[in-house]
């Protein structure tokens, strides 16, 4: 492992540090690290009392907190000097953020006004030559604006809700004044470069995100035969994992006379609702909502897994996932997965060669595939190694780092291709010239 250089580090922005479901952040953070990157960690919310992943305490970056409960006073310092060091430019920032207050009618829009502020007083007291932010929603707005008011270059990486559920308009400004942009999928890489053309395209680079497989025992699982079979999904509570899906294809086995158990690990606004479910389908003796829980406690049920499900939907409102990272997980650990092609998830799974891909919102099909696979032995070894194989070969940690780290190589000190905005002029820089595509 290398000494992280923290003569040039680079600033990660997230919207939580730590947040348990978010453990592709952590793991690009320890991975940067190990190649002696140094980093610091900005932070908008702090994070919600609950269970801590143990890798936590290895990530030896600074944590700054962003949040305005306890930090008023030096928030309004930062803003103070800020205004005296460039007044210029803290005057068309706010302005921005006035207009966002008025187009959104959401008062967040001056919190986070204030937090970037905050972070490019920060970002001045100590040598950083990059800025990075975590999902194109609220960290990739607090980044424009700290680069709109230091000048230092940012980048963001863009996920999955943030890009289909956030508008247009402002998603088009934070990438054409980022340095670069990183996406976790082909489907989002394919998606931006529709959406916005070709200087988008050139300016967007997939990076899958990357899982170290050597964290994982491999172990084939086979479900005791005098026992009731277990079922796995790990994920949020919210409605485009498709739960609902999986509570109701259990009911179907059981009515079928399947021995199954259930369990479902995470937490989230829709604990009530599937709460419900289970009680109104009588299924409170086969599934069972486990609550958040640490990695290592995932780890150990992925051990006693047969088959991992996650039958994933897209929402109304747009919202999809990207490439789930409990299927990494999962595929890593020898379990088999049934899953959706919603997304970029036909880019994990592979239907009939690695997994099962059965049709989102169908838990009658979903049923049919669960017990399919229950059923075929040698299929569930099969899926078993060649999931395992495909992680490692496709989605390992050291190969999205060293992609990570080259990303950033580039954009610290590479002119921005395609279209690029003026939005330094008459702030104290000197005005642009524009370039479009």
């Amino acid at each position: 492992m290398l000494e992280p250089n923290l003569s040039h580090s680079i600033a990660y922005l997230v919207s939580t540090w730590p947040r348990l479901s978010e453990t592709f952040i952590l793991n690009e953070v320890l991975a940067l690290e190990q190649r002696g990157i140094g980093l610091r960690i900005f932070t908008l919310k702090d994070p919600k009392p609950g269970p801590v992943h143990a890798a936590v305490a290895a990530v030896r970056a600074r944590v700054c907190r962003l949040a305005l409960r306890g930090n008023w006073g030096g928030t309004l310092a930062a803003n103070l000097r800020i205004l005296v060091r460039t007044p210029g430019r803290y005057r068309q920032v706010l302005a921005e953020a006035v207009a966002e207050l008025i187009h959104t009618r959401r008062p967040t829009a001056l919190r986070h006004f204030l937090q970037a502020t905050r972070l490019a007083d920060l970002l001045g007291k100590e040598p950083t030559v990059h800025l990075h932010a975590h999902f194109a929603s609220t960290p990739a707005l607090v980044a424009k604006w700290a680069h709109q008011l230091t000048g230092l270059p940012y980048s963001f990486t863009a996920h999955a809700k943030d890009i289909y559920t956030g508008q247009t308009d402002a998603l088009r400004s934070r990438i054409e004044q980022a340095a670069g942009v990183i996406t976790c999928t082909q489907y989002n890489y394919r998606y931006l470069a529709g959406r916005f053309g070709p200087w988008a395209e050139q300016k967007v680079r997939c990076i899958y995100h990357g899982l170290d497989s050597a964290q994982f025992s491999f172990r084939a699982a086979q479900p005791p035969a005098d026992t009731a079979t277990l079922v796995l999904a790990v994920a949020r509570l919210v409605e485009k994992k498709g739960l609902t899906d999986l509570i109701t294809a259990a009911k179907v086995l059981r009515e079928r006379g399947r021995r199954l158990q259930v369990e479902i690990i995470g937490e989230g606004p829709l604990h009530s609702a599937l709460r419900l479910q289970i009680t109104r389908l009588d299924l409170n003796e086969c599934v069972h909502l486990l609550g958040a829980q640490s990695q290592e406690q995932v780890q150990a049920a992925y051990q006693r897994a047969a088959i991992f499900v996650l039958p994933c939907v897209e929402t109304a409102t747009g919202d999809r996932d990207g490439i789930p990272n409990v299927l990494l997980e999962a595929m890593a650990s020898g379990v088999p997965v049934i899953t959706t092609p919603i997304s970029g998830i036909p880019e994990l799974v592979e239907g009939g060669v690695n997994g099962l891909l059965v049709p989102p919102r169908d838990p009658q099909n979903l049923a049919v595939a669960m017990a399919w696979l229950l059923d075929s032995r040698e299929t569930r070894l099969r899926f078993a190694r060649a999931g395992r194989a495909k992680v490692e070969s496709a989605f390992s940690l050291s190969r999205s780092s060293e992609q990570i780290a080259a990303f950033f190589d580039q954009v610290k000190t590479a002119p921005r291709p395609g279209r690029w905005t003026a939005s330094l002029a008459g702030v104290g820089a000197p005005r642009a010239r524009v370039k479009t595509a």
